[in-house]
């Protein structure tokens, strides 16, 4: 059986180390421009996409216990205006009867 070469192991080698290098330099260029987006990003103060969904959900939140509110007040003012007009249909005959005895 023939042995391989060794100039083949040397290139072999020299191609791995080439590809790690290869993967280093992208990540280190992956951060630099991620780096350089987010500071321009915090330059133009532009909101984050989690900030945006966090003031969304408090809006959701705000107008439900706004619908929930307006509910109990519209109860509130129907039993008012029952209870006037029960108290007003109580007075009513007291009213007649005093006015027609003055005493």
């Amino acid at each position: 059986m023939a042995e391989r070469p060794r100039i083949l192991d040397d290139l072999a080698g020299v191609a791995g180390g080439a590809l790690s290098a290869l993967t280093g330099l992208r990540e280190e260029a992956e951060a630099i421009v991620r780096a350089r987006v987010d500071e321009t990003l915090r330059r133009l103060d532009v909101v984050r996409r989690d900030e945006v969904e966090a003031l969304a959900e408090l809006a959701a939140n705000a107008r439900a216990g706004q619908e929930a509110a307006e509910s109990r007040l519209a109860e509130a003012l129907e039993r008012l205006t029952a209870l006037e007009a029960r108290v007003a249909s109580l007075e009513s005959p007291r009213a007649a009867d005093a006015i027609e005895n003055p005493d």
